[in-house]
């Protein structure tokens, strides 16, 4: 009897091991094939760090670098120059836009304004340490925003220089900043974030800056034993372009083209390098004499023979010369250089040909497209200047300008906003065709899709200024008795339009007139 169940139970044994199956378990597949993990991108690792946590620990190598590029390398530094160039010109300017209660401009209000900033904007009054007027801080704004992607901007509420204005400024470069500041003091609601006071929402309320430069020593003079200065947030503007929500400062423009640079300039330099020994022809001389070859000097216990340039020397009978071929042709060179600059254009928003200062590849329709894309780039940044800048310190200025008697505006504390109505004249740019451009703006005025003024401010211009400039020519060609090819009266597009206005201006004499009877 146990014989048979032993051979039941053996044999039940070998039935489940029979239809026993190893289940593997299933792979996990990513839905996205960039978070998949496989032999040909296992080393892109990555994290999910805040912007202010990315920032805060490479802001200072990253800025380093970048400003190290900027001194060393040509084109680097010319794609900063490119930006600042198209970016500010020679200089913004406001055009007041103050109406009158009919509602045309107040010419007379406006152009005494304007008059009263071009004089504080001057290089003595302008600034706190009296050296740079507006277009000069407007230039050092935008090549520190490219090197290091954020400046501090200090108010500093008194007079300087000739101006009775009680208001300058004082740039602050990121260093100044001292991103590890504490203070136990601070509300909960509050925090101190990279130098930075916010409150719960994130709003600046003040900047924790330290009193010099802290790599500047042993070059600065100790004016204040004070380490830090805390000023409130209405007394700072500060430009950062921020890419990411919560981004509380900023990283430098070419961060992400920094490293391409940097194996360019490798490369430039090997291959320089290259060519160098190349142009400078060296052999070796060997000899079967048991005594060794007799030279002309000994270095390093070796003995050097002296060549010079269309020399031959004679050999003696037990002696021979090798020159080494070194193989450095780099014919990739060119298309390597390109490949690294293109990279630089598109890191930094340029185009290629305004870094490479090359452009024997373009034509009329491609350098059109180039320019156009790079424009846009540029008035973006004029359109964050315009709205962080310029006009949150004309706001401040009209304020201190009023309060301080310099200006005399009518009504000013009833309707203070009014006079904050300004457009402010940013750099234009040429035609890159002109006979082409001029002639669809012509069409584009006479089909109303446009109109005067916007076409002069594209080009940098200001309509009134034009316009009584103008008239001027005109007056005094007449009064001199001269007679130019260029007259707009004559012209055949002008003779009609000041034919309708004639036509359309006594119909309405004419109105005027049987309104006037009928009354």
């Amino acid at each position: 009897m146990g014989f048979i169940n032993a051979f039941k139970g053996a044999y039940k044994g070998f039935l489940n091991n029979r239809h026993e199956t190893t289940t593997m378990p299933r792979q996990k597949r990513s839905s996205y094939k960039a978070a998949g993990y496989d032999r040909l991108n296992y080393s892109w690792k990555t994290n999910g760090s805040s912007a202010d946590r990315a920032i805060q620990s490479d802001n200072k190598t990253v800025r380093n670098k970048a400003r190290d590029m900027i001194r060393n390398n040509v084109y680097v530094k010319q794609a900063m120059r490119s930006l600042m160039l198209n970016v500010c010109g020679t200089g913004t300017k406001p055009q007041l836009q103050i109406k009158r209660t009919n509602g045309k401009q107040n010419d007379k209000l406006n152009v005494a304004i304007e008059n009263e900033w071009a004089k504080w904007t001057r290089y003595d009054s302008f600034t706190a340490n009296g050296i740079d007027c507006l277009a000069s801080v407007e230039r050092k704004i935008i090549n520190t925003l490219f090197s290091d992607g954020e400046i501090f901007i200090r108010l500093i509420k008194k007079p300087f220089g000739r101006s009775q204005i009680p208001l300058a400024i004082e740039l602050l470069e990121a260093d100044q900043i001292d991103d590890d500041y504490v203070d136990n003091r601070t509300s909960k609601v509050d925090q101190w974030r990279m130098g930075i006071l916010r409150d719960k929402f994130g709003r600046a309320k003040k900047y924790a800056f330290l009193a010099e430069h802290p790599d500047d020593f042993p070059l600065a003079y100790k004016y204040s034993s004070k380490r830090h200065m805390i000023v409130d947030a209405s007394e700072v503007i500060h430009l950062c372009l921020g890419e990411r929500v919560g981004q509380t400062r900023g990283i430098s423009w070419i961060a992400s083209a920094l490293s391409d640079m940097h194996q360019l300039q490798g490369f430039q330099e090997a291959v320089i390098i290259g060519k160098r020994i190349q142009s400078s022809t060296m052999g070796f001389i060997s000899t079967t004499d048991p005594e060794g070859l007799i030279g002309d000097d000994v270095m390093d216990n070796e003995r050097v023979m002296d060549f010079n340039a269309g020399q031959f020397h004679y050999l003696g009978a037990n002696e021979s010369i090798t020159v080494p071929d070194l193989g450095n042709s780099n014919d990739n060179f060119e298309q390597f250089n390109t490949v690294m600059l293109r990279a630089l254009a598109a890191g930094c928003g340029t185009s290629f040909e305004s870094v490479s200062r090359d452009f024997s590849k373009t034509n009329y329709s491609s350098s059109r497209l180039s320019l156009m894309e790079d424009r846009d780039h540029y008035r973006m940044i004029q359109t964050y200047l315009k709205d962080h800048f310029f006009q949150p310190l004309y706001d401040v200025w009209l304020e201190l300008a009023v309060a301080s008697q310099v200006l005399d505006l009518p009504n000013y504390e009833l309707d203070s906003e009014k006079f904050r109505q300004v457009h402010w004249m940013f750099r234009g740019w040429g035609y890159v065709d002109p006979s082409k451009e001029i002639s669809s703006y012509k069409e584009a005025i006479k089909a109303g899709l446009k109109t005067q003024s916007q076409i002069i401010a594209e080009q940098g211009g200001d309509i009134h200024e034009i316009m009584a400039t103008r008239k001027n020519e005109i007056d005094l060609a007449k009064e001199l008795g001269l007679n130019f090819d260029v007259n707009m009266s004559d012209s055949p597009d002008n003779v009609a339009t000041q034919g309708n206005i004639e036509e359309s201006t006594t119909e309405s004499n004419q109105e005027n007139e049987e309104n006037k009877e009928t009354t």
